[in-house]
């Protein structure tokens, strides 16, 4: 078990330099304070929850999106562990949220227009994805999913984990359209598409 956790964190930590790779403004909250828009005019902060040490209040920070000439602002989600945060131009906010030591999942908030953000977790994707590729997300108990890019309506995000179904480990590079509301993924050299 004390191997497992070094090796756990270091797959963790490779997947966040990868995503910096790819994104130059991407951020890790709480580490980081905030991460301000391209044009200046948003910025997204990390605000941690009042309480008394005593309390255990669910969650321990949350991110919010604040509007920089008005002060205005919502808040975006509450997370606990880490928030990998970038901005796609100026109209969205992209975050992989680690939940724990097992689990991720990617959102895409629009800034711009009222539409409810896309959250993709392990189990909205098993509904997502075809039939003969959701036994590998069931039968691993280490499922990540992470942000990597939003083109125009294309999200695209990478899923990888392991376990009793994969216990040497699997990689997905997958791609969300927005608009048709549909998934692909590309696991090795097999494409998974409903």
């Amino acid at each position: 078990m004390r191997f497992a956790r070094p090796v756990l964190l270091s797959i963790l930590l490779a997947g966040l330099v990868t995503m910096q790779a790819v994104s130059a403004s991407l951020v890790v909250f709480p580490k980081a304070a905030r991460l301000i828009s391209p044009d200046r005019r948003l910025v997204v902060e990390s605000k941690d929850r009042n309480g008394s040490s005593a309390q255990y209040v669910g969650t321990f920070h949350s991110l919010w999106l604040t509007e920089v000439a008005t002060g205005r602002s919502r808040k975006l989600i509450d997370y606990i562990g880490l928030a990998a945060v970038a901005w796609s131009d100026n109209e969205y906010v992209v975050i992989t949220e680690y939940v724990g030591r097992k689990t991720s999942r990617a959102m895409v908030f629009p800034v711009v227009e009222p539409r409810e953000p896309v959250v993709l977790d392990v189990s909205s994707l098993i509904q997502m994805i075809a039939v003969e590729a959701r036994d590998t997300l069931r039968g691993n108990d280490h499922v990540f999913i992470e942000a990597v890019r939003l083109q125009q309506e294309t999200f695209v995000f990478r899923v990888w984990g392991y376990g009793q179904h994969d216990p040497d480990g699997f990689h997905w590079n997958c791609e969300y359209l927005m608009s048709q509301d549909k998934v692909s993924c590309l696991p090795g050299k097999t494409t998974f598409d409903r």
